[in-house]
């Protein structure tokens, strides 16, 4: 039964979710530190693009994250390697993020005083942290997202290392789509937290 357990967790991790562990307060209080994030990677299939407004988890673009390490306990070992394996736990070896897009390839997005615009427009933000503005004492822009990238931050704006704090980077601060895993579709646990986000397809 654990070995057909096993297999099942696998091919939902290939084909349907995989679950992530958001590892900072970046996201809070959308997110919190410990929170395991499913997400949907059969989204892409259907034709979703990642859209102004959606969590998404993506690879690490270039050190945005310290490497990882294994803290012992059940994530570390041979027990922690099969359960990563198949989606159980965290991917082992790569570092991911969870942000939010603010703005796709094409567009231009500058943040000055306490607001965010896109393209010229406010951008409503309701999900930011209590006591957080849209711009966190940090103005910049206009930045023109490139083509096939992506503009993100943290919805906790003062204590998110996000693509305004790697402007000087090899890729301007910008993700690129290629990788991003998925949309963030839901909390899974803890159970006092779970909540779904949903995703739309274009």
């Amino acid at each position: 039964m654990v070995a057909l357990g096993l297999v099942a967790a696998l091919l939902i991790k290939t084909c349907l979710f995989q679950v992530f562990t958001i590892p900072s307060g970046s996201m809070e209080n959308t997110l919190r530190i410990g929170d395991r994030v499913a997400v949907n990677k059969l989204a892409p299939l259907f034709g979703w693009q990642p859209k102004a407004g959606e969590p998404v988890v993506f690879k690490d673009p270039g050190n945005w994250l310290p490497p990882q390490s294994d803290n012992g306990g059940l994530a570390s070992g041979a027990v922690g390697g099969v359960l990563s394996f198949v989606g159980l736990l965290p991917p082992r070896g790569d570092n991911y993020l969870v942000k939010r897009v603010i703005a796709t390839g094409g567009e231009t997005v500058q943040c000055s005083g306490t607001t965010l615009r896109v393209n010229g427009s406010p951008v409503r933000e309701p999900y930011l942290h209590p006591g957080d503005d849209s711009c966190a004492g940090l103005p910049f822009g206009p930045v023109t997202v490139p083509k096939g990238d992506l503009w993100v931050e943290g919805d906790h704006r003062s204590d998110s290392a996000d693509s305004r704090y790697h402007r000087d980077g090899p890729n301007g601060g910008a993700v690129p789509v290629a990788n991003v895993v998925g949309p963030a579709s839901a909390v899974v646990w803890p159970l006092n937290h779970l909540g779904w986000f949903g995703w739309a397809g274009n």
